[in-house]
């Protein structure tokens, strides 16, 4: 071979090599920018994913039941949560719930409830992203009786003169709790009378006798076999999105969220236009796949990387996330529904004191000081058990500790909280926290309409690290 024909042919293929790599490196590029974008719009879209999942699931059904209701109807829970109902992660059974999804599309609905007679009583609604745009009861308008209105984004109207008040929902849906204060099975009776004089009344039917429909036609595609919880975490990145795509047609997001949806657009995913994947590069496919499943692994797992104090994590902004999309997600995903601060916080430990993961082999104490006890204006707290999100089977079926039980006080007006698998002995029974017989398990206290002091404190990342006035109690492992 002459020079000059061995000069080209190595000419061809380090062409060939260059553009090889220039191909591969653009390919890689372009999947690290999906990923990037991916990463933060799963984050910003989780809540809204599990809340459309949760309406989907709770609402399929023709009738009002306990645990499913009806669009615009309220399903009443009897007795404290069943332990194994998983349609809602961490619920609490410091209450009786109420629940309803509304639909606001075609008009609003007036929110009726009785007079408690001073039972503590809290109605919650919230907007498909999760914000809470409504709290009714003890802290705000009392425990009398009371007619709300509940309207969409896009009436337009004057509300009835006998309604006390007017709330605006962003989105479509929203989502209507509520809880009474229940400090046993003795209360329950009482509580189903409050439940049953709970209304919701389509404004065009205010002021007429009005009946909820009793055979409703159930979505073809809810999918009732698996919970929304685990619906959103078998999502790989391109159903997930998909499916974001569809809701934000009825479920506009917030101006300050300009930037998120420039991401989105990134990834070929326009509010009111659907989604279709098969026009992407198979990068980014592959780029938003991945970014599924990391950052639900994290949401996950972020409880452990964050700064406990004596083992609690104390997240304080609740309910009214602005953009703050991180704390939204861990919300969503930890305790979806939470109510704002000033109605309830929730503590919660994954590790004792020590910082060393909690673990069911183990026995644990809470040891409150006296007059240490969890700082409540209306004097309803609790204390309940989970493995990751859920409740688990215990021999005396007791799921929470709470401010409603004959407790037993110490000598000194102090308190202990025995947390371990099996029983602490007869005599220590009445403050027992059976929790899952072996292997990691987490905590959440709950206190409803807490006091200044246990809100106080400089924070990160939403969580207090450095509380002024108030430190709750870590718990202790004793063998």
């Amino acid at each position: 071979m002459t020079t000059r024909k061995k000069v080209w042919a190595w000419t061809g293929v380090f062409t060939s090599i260059v553009a090889l790599a220039i191909v591969v490196g653009w390919s890689k590029i372009k999947e690290t920018r999906a990923y990037i974008n991916a990463m933060y719009a799963y984050g910003y879209g989780f809540p809204l994913v599990i809340m459309d999942l949760s309406r989907s699931v709770i609402t399929a059904t023709s009738q009002a039941r306990e645990y499913k209701a009806p669009i615009n109807q309220f399903g009443r829970m009897r007795t404290f949560v069943n332990p194994d109902f998983k349609d809602v992660v961490r619920i609490s059974r410091s209450s009786l719930w109420s629940h309803a999804f509304v639909d606001l599309d075609n008009e609003p609905l007036v929110y009726s409830q009785p007079d408690t007679r001073g039972r503590y009583i809290v109605t919650q609604a919230l907007n498909m992203w999760t914000d809470d745009f409504a709290s009714i009861g003890s802290r705000t308008t009392g425990t009398g009786a009371g007619n709300f209105l509940i309207a969409g984004p896009n009436w337009k109207g004057t509300p009835p003169p006998d309604v006390k008040a007017t709330y605006r929902c962003t989105t479509r849906y929203a989502w209507i709790l509520v809880q009474m204060a229940a400090a046993g099975p003795q209360d329950f009776d009482e509580i189903h009378g409050l439940q049953d004089s709970l209304k919701l009344t389509p404004l065009s039917a205010w002021g007429k006798p009005y009946t909820p429909p009793s055979n409703v036609s159930i979505d073809p595609n809810a999918d009732t076999t698996a919970t929304p919880f685990d619906q959103v975490r078998l999502m790989d990145g391109v159903t997930f999105f998909r499916y974001l795509a569809r809701l934000l047609k009825d479920n506009p997001a917030y101006p300050a969220d300009a930037p998120m949806l420039k991401r989105l657009e990134n990834l070929g995913i326009e509010p009111g236009k659907d989604f279709d994947p098969g026009k992407l590069d198979p990068e980014v496919v592959n780029g938003m796949n991945e970014a599924a499943i990391k950052v639900f692994n994290l949401l996950n797992t972020a409880q452990y990387t964050m700064k406990p104090v004596n083992g609690w994590l104390l997240p304080v902004d609740l309910g009214n996330y602005g953009t703050d999309y991180n704390n939204r997600a861990f919300v969503a995903l930890l305790g979806l529904g939470a109510l704002q601060a000033e109605d309830a916080v929730y503590p919660s430990a994954f590790v004792d004191g020590d910082g060393k993961v909690l673990d069911g082999r183990s026995n644990y104490i809470m040891h409150f000081q006296k007059g240490g006890l969890l700082p409540s204006n209306s004097g309803v707290w609790s204390i309940s058990a989970y493995r990751e999100n859920f409740y688990v089977h215990n021999p005396i079926e007791r799921y929470a500790v709470s401010s409603g039980m004959p407790l037993k006080f110490n000598s000194d007006s102090s308190l202990d909280v025995y947390i371990q698998a099996k029983s602490p002995g007869a005599d220590k029974e009445s403050n027992w926290l059976p929790c899952p017989p072996s292997g990691p398990f987490n905590l959440t206290i709950r206190v409803y309409q807490p006091k200044k002091e246990i809100m106080d404190g400089r924070t990160e990342n939403n969580i207090i690290v450095a509380p002024s006035t108030y430190k709750i109690p870590p718990v202790t492992k004793v063998n």
